[in-house]
């Protein structure tokens, strides 16, 4: 039902679907367009709805790949985007999927180590 909801919600928005109260399914084409990215802001969906709707979407053959893996606390989050980002292995897709997680929690920790990272990325860019 939380899967559902968070689809009528998005239906319109990326499709134009209207989806009508009560029962339905989702279109295809709806599931096609979906990321994972856009799932982990959109409203009212965590991360057991976010799982919910990516074995919805395989159900009709639509894979869904996650931007960073889910499940875990945030803490847990931030140290393996920390350690990526020591290794050399830090992409922006993580970036950008891990404030959003973030952002969705309303979080406003962000560890020292990770702003140093993005003070680190944010000044070779403007070199």
């Amino acid at each position: 039902m939380r899967a559902q909801n968070v689809l009528k919600e998005l239906a319109p928005e990326l499709t134009g679907e209207q989806p009508p109260n009560g029962s339905w399914s989702p279109s295809r084409d709806l599931l096609r367009v979906l990321t994972a990215q856009r799932l982990a802001t959109a409203r009212n969906c965590g991360p057991r709805t976010l799982r919910e709707i990516v074995d919805w979407a395989k159900g009709y053959g639509v894979t869904i790949e996650p931007v960073i893996q889910p499940g875990g606390s945030l803490s847990q989050m931030w140290g393996e985007l920390i350690a990526n980002a020591s290794a050399g292995a830090l992409t922006s897709a993580e970036i950008v999927g891990a404030l959003e997680r973030s952002i969705r929690r309303k979080s406003v920790r962000i560890p020292i180590a990770f702003q140093l990272v993005l003070v680190k990325i944010i000044m070779s860019s403007i070199e």
